[in-house]
């Protein structure tokens, strides 16, 4: 298979690299046992891609003609296959957002109004536990749909009260699940991880357990429709949780990420594996989107984990920014910021300037309580320093538990890595192309979570049998 590399073979502008930048925002900003040194690893299964010139999100896939809020448009449609969305209540926000005009601020003002509607008692009447249960979840998707395009609206200051109103939707969806989930705060730093364990009883059966690892900017919705569903549906516990640069952690305590991944995954294994209904040796790790970077970073240096899985592969996320943003950094931190602030930011756009606002957030909380005020960031150099030293490269080599690494055809923020990850591994491994043939191309397959999550799960099911 054809490596494809995420550096783009000319050389544009900054000017027009950032107009690229914001056309295809959206995912982004949106992922055992120990091998012999003298045993040659295996690689069990390839599935090829199928060969495709044709438009990647062909009719009905084309939401929007921006590709940023098509996608984040699609990944809510896609959760209707697990009751996080409603499709007709999708494609009426749709509409509604096309006759207004499509702008961050029509797109964030009509997904948060469907989400305020939802809390609200349906005009029927009082609803019974299980309709708002329902209404809840899909509640917490549309309030993560307003939320992501918020600081390019007239109204960035909302973005904490957008966050805690999906949150409270969240909570809402839980507290009436049957049975409930688990809810604790897990240690980490001085700044403890909410975490949510979903049981598919409350019989206390010991059960293999799934840990779900979030990217950089999505929600626990997104992990109800990446994992928590499936796997309850299977059998198995999963593990639900905020890190460090997500949900709470980022949005409320201004925590970022951090490069050092297994410092979040072993209290988390910690924690699963005092439980009496954990299976200690069958806790897998998952990473969506830029946790497909994460997930194998903490498996390097946590061998509890017994089988791993990245969706997408991800060795290096600076590598999703384009090359004419990544020549900004420099290594002295005076320059950079120069640069930044008297070459490049007096140069964007509304829009441009609102992507580059989501993309560095979660790696700055000085730059997300700048944006709030409708403020750009100074200091470009902090983040993009934070962002650059996410590269596992150098550590790939230390997974030693079964590994499953998802691609996407089309993929379109990581082209070329899940497989050059894929090549690294020496542990046991697995590659599996998702494709445009069942319409699950693109970044994290929107408009397939259930074939996604099949296919994470059969391998899962086969490898810790």
């Amino acid at each position: 298979m054809t490596n494809v590399s995420a550096d783009r073979a000319s050389g544009p502008t900054r000017r027009t690299t950032l107009t690229g930048l914001v056309g295809g925002a959206g995912a982004l900003l949106a992922a055992g046992c120990s091998a012999s040194p003298a045993t040659a690893p295996t690689a069990r299964r390839t599935a090829r891609a199928y060969a495709s010139a044709s438009d990647p999100t062909p009719g009905v896939m084309t939401l929007f003609k921006d590709p940023a809020f098509n996608f984040n448009g699609l990944l809510a449609l896609g959760g209707s296959g697990f009751g996080a969305a409603e499709v007709g209540e999708v494609l009426t926000a749709v509409n509604t957002v096309n006759k207004a005009g499509l702008s961050a601020q029509t797109y964030t003002e009509t997904f948060k109004s469907l989400g305020d509607q939802l809390r609200r008692p349906p005009s029927s009447g009082k609803p019974e536990a299980e309709t708002t249960r329902a209404r809840m979840l899909r509640a917490a998707q549309y309030y993560a749909q307003a939320l992501f395009f918020v600081l390019g609206s007239g109204t960035p200051g909302i973005e904490p009260q957008l966050y805690q109103a999906g949150r409270d939707a969240w909570d809402a969806f839980c507290a009436r699940c049957t049975p409930p989930p688990v809810t604790a705060r897990v240690p980490y730093g001085k700044t403890p991880m909410p975490v949510w364990f979903f049981r598919p009883d409350s019989s206390g059966k010991r059960r293999p357990t799934v840990i779900l690892t979030n990217g950089s900017d999505g929600q626990n919705v997104d992990m109800w429709t990446y994992g928590v569903a499936a796997a309850l549906q299977r059998g198995w516990n999963a593990l639900v949780y905020d890190g460090p640069g997500q949900g709470q952690l980022l949005f409320i305590d201004q925590v970022v990420f951090t490069p050092r991944w297994e410092t979040v995954v072993t209290p988390l294994v910690d924690w699963l594996s005092a439980r009496q209904d954990v299976l200690t040796g069958k806790i897998a790790l998952t990473g969506l989107s830029m946790a497909g970077d994460l997930a194998p970073r903490a498996a390097a240096f946590e061998p509890r984990i017994a089988a791993l899985v990245a969706m997408p592969g991800v060795l290096s996320p600076w590598l999703g920014f384009p090359p004419e943003i990544r020549e900004i950094l420099t290594p002295d931190k005076e320059e950079t910021n120069r640069i930044w602030n008297k070459e490049v930011v007096p140069g964007l756009s509304p829009s441009e300037a609102a992507t580059m606002k989501k993309r560095i957030e979660p790696f700055s909380a000085p730059a997300m309580l700048a944006a709030r005020e409708g403020k750009m960031l100074t200091d470009f150099y902090t983040p993009a320093t934070l962002i650059k030293s996410l590269d596992i490269t150098d550590v790939v080599d230390r997974i030693k538990m079964p590994t499953l690494v998802l691609d996407y055809e089309f993929e379109q923020f990581y082209p070329g890595q899940p497989r050059q990850l894929f090549d690294k591994l020496t542990a046991p491994k697995d590659y599996v192309k998702l494709t445009e043939a069942t319409g699950a191309q693109l970044h994290c397959s929107p408009m397939a979570p259930q074939q996604h999550c099949e296919v994470v799960f059969d391998w899962l099911h086969e490898t810790l049998a």
